[in-house]
């Protein structure tokens, strides 16, 4: 016989339980009405500074004499080729298919054109898309919500803490896995969920989270119980990172207006030992990494790709010259990565400025001729129709920069 709950137990069962979930962890993700125009946008954020000039490579010429000298343990062969002047990283082939389908871009000499070389500072700067100043009261993707007129939105955030970039989003709860997000079995649910929707009816700060749970348990509800099968054969590998892509994907498939998701992707501080020819620890990252977008994209190929914009994009790159601990420090610029159904792919833009001494940045970096804000300014503008870049990053209006990434 099952035991019988009084009305106490089961009001402070089910506010642990609301408590509880606001404090989740996976990824962020933003719900609008469904005729809300524009993408759904996909900001994967690679935590530690990858080594953009060994994912994205001098094939040839003065350049790639510049950067075998400074690599001779470290420097990646067998490159796939992009263009007569770059080559990709052998592991990143499940990318180098959707680039020569045209479905991938690729930004080199690209970042945070300020100097600093700390992960926090940098990862900071470019969440709150104000680069030198941290007392901006806000993420660089609550201002566009906010400029796109979105206020009704709810943002699920679920990474191991509020990602800077919805700082002061205030319509935020929070989820792991669709799974995770849920009280009670189907057979008690839609009784709790009316006791709930009276309890949390108030107006005060704690009545109105609860009832941003309740609203984000109808969206994810469908998703819970029994397995997710990706469309057309897509596998996510069994890594956390390949986890939060199908749940992003399922969360897309649900038609209910998913506008923005932001997944991290950690481990990219490779000060040591990070190749072993072209395999090793580096390899291992971007395989997972490539594997897991070119995945991401195939299981979303079913009416949903044209709707899509992914971009990823790290807090700086590393140094030219490789350590003595065959790694690399931290460095200046770095590449970014685009893809999409309507990204104008299987192109490297922006300019190169140069592996020789006097061309680096301080004389040890690669230097940056693309500010990483005219991307995301681009994509916002092209994908997202919000035009108003000066409101999501202040002070850049002047300085911003299509490079035709985007139809």
């Amino acid at each position: 016989m099952k035991p019988i709950l009084t009305r106490r137990q089961f009001l402070q069962g089910c506010s642990s339980a609301i408590a509880a979930m606001a404090g989740a962890k996976l990824t962020n993700l933003a719900f609008a009405k469904q005729d809300n125009p524009g993408d759904t946008l996909v900001v994967v954020f690679l935590r530690g500074g990858w080594d953009a000039l060994n994912v994205v490579s001098p094939i040839e010429g003065d350049d790639r004499g510049f950067y075998e000298k400074a690599r001779p343990d470290i420097k990646i062969e067998n490159l796939l080729r992009l263009n007569d002047q770059f080559g990709l990283h052998p592991a990143m082939a499940p990318l180098y298919d959707l680039y020569q389908q045209g479905k991938a871009g690729i930004v080199h000499a690209v970042g945070l054109n300020y100097d600093t070389r700390s992960h926090f500072d940098a990862q900071e700067y470019i969440e709150l898309g104000t680069p030198g100043a941290k007392n901006t009261a806000s993420g660089w993707i609550t201002r566009h919500l906010q400029a796109s007129g979105t206020s009704s939105i709810l943002a699920v955030v679920s990474t191991s803490g509020q990602p800077t970039s919805v700082l002061n989003f205030v319509p935020t709860v929070s989820l792991s896995t669709p799974d995770e997000f849920s009280l009670w079995d189907a057979g008690l649910r839609a009784s709790h969920m009316n006791a709930l929707r009276t309890l949390y009816s108030g107006e005060s700060m704690l009545h109105r989270a609860g009832a941003r749970t309740l609203e984000a348990l109808d969206i994810v509800s469908p998703l819970t119980g029994g397995g997710y099968e990706p469309s057309n054969g897509a596998y996510y590998n069994e890594d956390d990172f390949g986890a939060q892509l199908k749940t992003v994907a399922q969360m897309i498939k649900l038609d209910a207006g998913l506008r923005v998701a932001t997944v991290d992707f950690g481990g990219w501080d490779t000060h040591e030992y990070q190749n072993d020819g072209n395999g090793g620890y580096m390899a291992d990252l971007l395989n997972s990494l490539t594997s897991g977008l070119a995945n991401f994209y195939l299981d979303l190929d079913s009416g949903y790709t044209d709707r899509l914009s992914v971009v990823v994009i790290s807090e700086f790159g590393r140094r030219l010259v490789q350590n003595e601990s065959y790694g690399t420090d931290h460095g200046h610029g770095s590449v970014m990565l685009t893809l999409g159904g309507n990204v104008n792919g299987g192109q490297v833009f922006g300019q190169f400025p140069g592996l020789h001494n006097d061309q680096l940045y301080d004389r040890a970096d690669l230097a940056i001729t693309t500010d990483y804000r005219s991307v995301l300014g681009e994509l916002l503008a092209k994908r997202m129709g919000n035009t108003d870049i000066e409101s999501v990053f202040p002070g850049f209006s002047g300085q911003y920069k299509p490079l035709g990434l985007f139809q």
